[in-house]
């Protein structure tokens, strides 16, 4: 590796080098999104949440199951877009793992897609930080780009400004989906020298040539272009990202430079005024911060090709050594089963969606597909995360509401055989799973029997016997916020979530809390006379706006559900679909 640095180095000054692993200073003019927004230690230390998962048997405060293990004691196995396989995860620093992530190019609201991506690379990121890895994670910004310049001349704002904006609505939405701040978010016009010199490497490299300004990469000089995708060179179609240009020695050669035009923001080169083409960013920010040679690449599948495969040739033409282990990509976003697009009026921004849904909702959703297979977008199951979601959060709530009355310092350290069973039969699906490149649906589904097991020895005459009944709850509950907060599922408050949930099934109903209050108890009013027709009627009108209601002996209360007609539109279509 070092041997590798001194034939090639990173593209900023040695002392970014992730070896070294230190802190970079910041610059006045930089806009790099960093965390603690000050310094970033590029691998940095991965903290112990107190709710964090180790396992050896015993119940203890500061998480669910504590024990002592070392930093890849657990193998990982991830799958590789370029082998096509599986493989077990062996970062090239032992302990230290360096990942860039493709970003937004800033000129719209973000959408679905979008979340569908970063919210992989979230759980990843979660991860790899749990298995006790120090992980540098970079997320660029694309600030300056085609799509951007076209949209600031339509809305008559500065391109750059307009982008700013943008950026900043996206890290409100990551919020929101409860994604961590990566450790480096740098922006593409702060990183022009960068992006200058490694234009210049691949030049004198006899990989790229000049033509009146512009600079374009020879695709001629890689044969075995294309093997990440699998596809060939001619695939690469002029017109896709790839400027019809006849000066061009091939058609597929794409701009790592491109002459300002006027009315364009400009950045002086060696070439002439200009600035640079999609692809070339990622290479240089990459190597800024991780160096030619690192652990992890991702981005959504459609980045595959060809932004992916002209980041490898790019980077390889400016060192030779240039090396990416895995490359981890997520799969697309369908729309009722039809690829989302804005030309079929199905294309959906995380802000419109997260209007009428929670965003852990939303997340759950994301999560309950694996991340390589497409994702469905449709109304029954964004319905189907929130009930779930909610289900999850009254239940830890009641849980809570439970172990305040006890004082847990006294509780015995010992539980229950089948309390036991249940927490290892956990523990052992979400390391299994989660292991196996990131199994979410496998364990998403096994915190059903924990949480079957949590409302009995809440609310059952059986449970509420139990001998160590608070223990038990006591041991359900801390595995099952473990592994929440692991998935990025914990909120900050249970009954706050409860009361947005609720909040947001009324938007969707159409209702006030009060309207629903008022029929409940035009229910029970009909109730008392015996008027049990009415009485049904009531409860249909709300269960088919997405309202259950709950008989309790001494209320009636509500939660959300699917709304009635799309369980039975979901069942035809099921039906349908087995015939």
């Amino acid at each position: 590796m070092l041997t590798m640095l001194r034939c090639c180095k990173p593209v900023l000054p040695l002392r970014l080098s992730p070896l070294l692993f230190s802190r970079i200073p910041p610059r006045k003019s930089s806009r790099i999104y960093a965390v603690n927004s000050t310094r970033v230690l590029c691998f940095s230390a991965a903290g112990n949440s107190q709710n964090s998962i180790n396992w050896n048997g015993r119940v203890s405060d500061g998480g669910a199951i504590h024990g002592e293990r070392s930093v890849g004691e657990i193998e990982f196995w991830l799958y590789n877009t370029m082998s096509r396989q599986k493989e077990l995860f062996k970062p090239k620093v032992p302990g230290k793992v360096g990942m860039y992530v493709c970003g937004v190019t800033a000129y719209d609201l973000s959408h679905i897609g979008h979340a569908r991506a970063y919210v992989t690379f979230d759980v990843l990121y979660r991860y790899l930080k749990f298995l006790g890895y120090d992980v540098c994670y970079v997320r660029n910004f694309t600030d300056i780009d085609d799509k951007i310049i076209a949209r600031a001349n339509q809305l008559g704002e500065d391109p750059i400004c307009l982008s700013k904006r943008f950026c900043d609505e996206f890290l409100q939405d990551m919020a929101y989906l409860h994604c961590l701040s990566p450790s480096v978010q740098p922006f593409v016009s702060d990183h022009m020298p960068q992006i200058i010199e490694m234009i210049k490497k691949i030049i004198n490299n006899g990989y790229a040539y000049e033509v009146d300004g512009d600079v374009y990469f020879s695709v001629d000089g890689f044969p075995d272009y294309g093997r990440l995708s699998g596809r060939k060179l001619e695939d690469n179609r002029a017109g896709e990202r790839v400027a019809v240009d006849s000066r061009k020695r091939n058609p597929a050669d794409f701009a790592l430079w491109k002459s300002a035009k006027k009315g364009e923001p400009f950045w002086e080169s060696p070439w002439g005024p200009g600035r640079p083409g999609w692809h070339i960013e990622c290479s240089a920010m990459s190597a800024a911060y991780l160096g030619y040679s690192f652990d992890i690449h991702g981005g959504g599948m459609d980045l595959m090709f060809p932004h992916h495969e002209n980041e490898i040739v790019q980077s390889c033409a400016a060192c030779r050594e240039s090396n990416v282990s895995y490359w981890v990509h997520n799969g697309f976003v369908t729309v009722d089963s039809e690829k989302m697009s804005k030309s079929l009026g199905n294309f959906f921004t995380i802000r419109q969606v997260i209007d009428i849904y929670h965003p852990l909702a939303l997340r759950l959703f994301l999560m309950g597909t694996h991340y390589r297979s497409p994702v469905n977008y449709s109304d029954v199951l964004l319905e189907s995360a929130s009930e779930r979601i909610f289900y999850i959060y009254q239940t830890l709530h009641d849980c809570e509401e439970a172990l305040q009355q006890h004082n847990q310092s006294s509780l015995n350290v010992s539980i229950p055989h089948d309390t036991m069973n249940c927490v290892t039969k956990l523990r052992h699906e979400f390391l299994t799973s989660m292991s196996d490149d990131l199994h979410t649906p496998v364990v998403l589904s096994a915190l059903s029997e924990p949480l079957k097991s949590i409302n009995d020895l809440l609310h059952t005459r059986k449970g509420k016997k139990q001998h160590l009944r608070i223990e038990s709850l006591a041991a359900l509950e801390k595995i099952i916020r473990s592994v929440l907060d692991v998935l990025g599922l914990m909120p900050p408050s249970f009954s706050e979530i409860l009361q947005q949930l609720r909040g947001k099934a009324l938007k969707r109903a159409g209702l006030t809390e009060a309207q629903v209050l008022q029929r409940i108890e035009e229910r029970a009013s009909a109730r008392n006379s015996k008027d049990y027709e009415k009485s049904d009627e009531i409860r249909k009108e709300l269960a088919a706006l997405g309202i259950t209601l709950m008989d309790n002996p001494d209320r009636t209360t509500w939660r959300p559900a699917v709304p009635v007609p799309l369980q039975e539109e979901e069942g035809q279509v099921t039906t349908i679909s087995r015939k």
